[in-house]
């Protein structure tokens, strides 16, 4: 007799992600299936952010938000509190697992989720903290090595804690076991992504063996240690004596339902000639749930403001100057033009009178890249076309050397940080020297530190930020004045002024003048890195605002805005350059981006 052939992995799994898809013909469910996948709890709101957030361009439909969670992909494990099922979740991260696009947006919803998640653990004191902790966990193990070992960590550490209670006889039973369940079905989850350390993935295989079914327990395995870091984890006695009423306790405690009887026949296919017993019917009441095509309440306040007695209020203004290049038809003098604006901005506090100031950047649409009649435009620069940007919240100034140095002294996540690597010393000057792999880790430090997701800006809402509603090649107009701005003045743009060629970057806000939106330093001092991959032209650009990469992980990164050495047309709204993402120089710098400040 022939072996019987063993099922392909994930089969199952991938059929009925496949069955969901085909039920709704539209291929951007899977989509949106893949980046439900990462969080351990979902949410009707939180699955409606992550469509806002991340598919935008993708036209995924609102209703695919109510098709997920009441698929069969999901169930209902508490109210308005759905989970993937373990394994179909284990089979679409695995298949995005080698895609460096993938790769990159896992860890950019995993920072929103974090931020999502200290948000509500202020906000909403009431909800429950196990599953907030659960959330951050998940997203831990995506932001690097250094942070997954953190994860680990921490939940071993709990392990222990639990294991120790047991054995002094501190909680209850029950208490022990439910913990222990909660602990080793999060670590279960999460075993792809923890393979650095097998010992804890294997203990909380055991610790589920032990609460399910204590007589299948090998003793060998109840007598061995499993070392993770400096925790040495070892199986209480009191976990293996439980009976099927304390599994069901457990199950409720550890969020599940609780644990039902089922009755049900199975059945056989028979030959086509076979009699069949009467069908019988069963009249069943379904309900549907709509959502708003807004984000939820909670998200609103993220984006808008702290809520307080029914009400959100909005975030704090500030007053700057705008400046203007004007020539009068019969004259060939130029004049600043000024005049004063307000805008809102959050302040982030990271040490004694260090503050990073986040300027609100408006939602709105564009015209992205140059006309073709914009003097010393480039190629790269066409075809110009409209973008629509989401808004968020950006740096009012270039990332600082102070504030670099601080979170430069912060805990290592993937890359290691030079605490003053730049070439033109000074707290208040932009740090520069800077590779876009570095400044990437600053964001990743600066997010886990804060637990709001801070993040390089697109390519797009560079731009947008930069014109703040202009159409003209500078925010200032027509063109330039090296009194407004740090470039090599010795050249002209345009046929406007001409002045100093300083030679090296100067402090922010050395000028004291702001676009509209309250930005400065976007023309000149330093070019600053973007998310985006580079490409030659703008044919087939997102035109939501997203980031635009390729299949390259090594690929040129993008730089904005010209810099102190640059002519003039260099540090145009539209200009564009690219560096290797491994390149640093002392005209290049940064400045950072918050989609949504979650603990406001």
């Amino acid at each position: 007799m022939a072996p019987v052939a063993e099922p392909p992995k994930w089969q199952e799994q991938k059929a009925k992600v496949d069955r969901f898809v085909a039920r709704f013909e539209d291929e951007s469910y899977r989509l949106l299936a893949r980046h439900a996948a990462m969080p351990l709890v979902l949410t009707p709101e939180l699955v409606n952010y992550l469509r806002n957030e991340f598919l935008r361009s993708e036209d995924v439909p609102w209703e695919a938000e109510v098709d997920l969670l009441l698929s069969d992909l999901c169930s209902q494990v508490g109210y308005e509190l759905y989970a993937m099922d373990t394994q179909v979740r284990a089979y679409l991260l695995e298949e995005i697992q080698d895609s460096a696009f993938w790769q990159q947006r896992m860890r950019e919803v995993a920072q929103v989720l974090i931020s999502y998640v200290n948000f509500l653990s202020r906000v909403k004191p009431e909800q429950r903290q196990q599953e907030l902790e659960a959330q951050r966990l998940a997203a831990m193990v995506y932001l690097g090595d250094a942070a997954c070992q953190q994860a680990a960590q921490e939940i071993a550490e709990r392990l222990k804690q639990v294991s120790d209670a047991a054995e002094t006889g501190e909680r209850s039973e029950r208490g022990i076991r439910a913990e222990l369940a909660r602990l080793s079905r999060i670590t279960q989850e999460l075993a792809p992504q923890l393979q650095q350390t097998p010992a804890l993935v294997e203990y909380a295989r055991l610790v589920q063996q032990a609460l399910r079914n204590p007589g299948a327990v090998d003793p060998i395995n109840l007598q061995q240690v499993y070392q993770v870091g400096d925790i040495a984890l070892t199986v209480s006695p009191r976990v293996l004596a439980v009976g099927q009423e304390q599994v069901n306790e457990l199950a409720e405690v550890a969020g599940f339902p609780p644990l039902k009887v089922l009755a049900f026949e199975t059945g056989l296919l028979v030959e086509q000639d076979a009699t069949f017993p009467p069908l019988q019917t069963q009249t069943v009441e379904s309900v549907t749930l709509f959502f708003a095509e807004q984000t939820g309440e909670v998200l609103q306040q993220m984006a808008g403001g702290l809520k307080m007695g029914g009400r959100i209020d909005p975030l704090p203004s500030f007053s700057f100057e705008i400046a203007t290049l004007e020539r009068a038809s019969d004259s060939k003098k130029w004049t600043i033009q000024r005049q004063w604006e307000d805008a809102q901005r959050y302040e982030e506090l990271l040490g004694d009178d260090l503050v990073l100031h986040m300027v609100t950047i408006p939602p709105g649409n564009f015209m992205m890249g140059s006309p073709v009649d914009e003097a010393e435009r480039t190629e790269r620069e066409e075809p110009q076309h409209e973008v629509k940007i989401p808004g968020c919240f950006m740096g009012q100034y270039p990332i600082t050397q102070a504030q670099w140095r601080f979170v430069a002294s912060l805990p290592k996540i993937t890359h290691s940080l030079k605490p003053d690597p730049s070439h033109f010393k000074g707290d208040n000057r932009p740090v520069e020297t800077v590779s876009w792999l570095e400044v990437v880790e600053f964001c990743d430090r600066l997010s886990a530190h804060t637990g709001r997701a801070y993040r390089l800006p697109t390519e797009a809402e560079w731009e947008y930020a930069c014109r703040a509603r202009t159409t003209t090649p500078f925010h200032f107009g027509a063109t330039i004045s090296p009194e407004l701005a740090n470039y090599n003045g010795s050249y002209t743009y345009n046929d406007g002024p001409q002045g100093e060629d300083r030679n090296e970057t100067t402090p922010i806000d050395y000028f004291e003048i702001a676009n509209a939106f309250g930005l400065s330093d976007m023309h000149g001092n330093v070019w600053e890195w973007c998310q985006d991959h580079w490409h030659e032209s703008y044919k087939g650009a997102p035109t939501d605002g997203s980031t635009w990469l390729t299949g390259n992980e090594g690929a040129s990164r993008v730089l904005r805005g010209g810099a102190w050495n640059d002519y003039p047309w260099s540090c145009r709204s539209a200009s564009r350059s690219y560096l290797a993402p491994d390149y640093r120089y002392r005209n290049i710098g940064f400045r950072v981006v918050c989609a949504a400040p979650g603990t406001l």
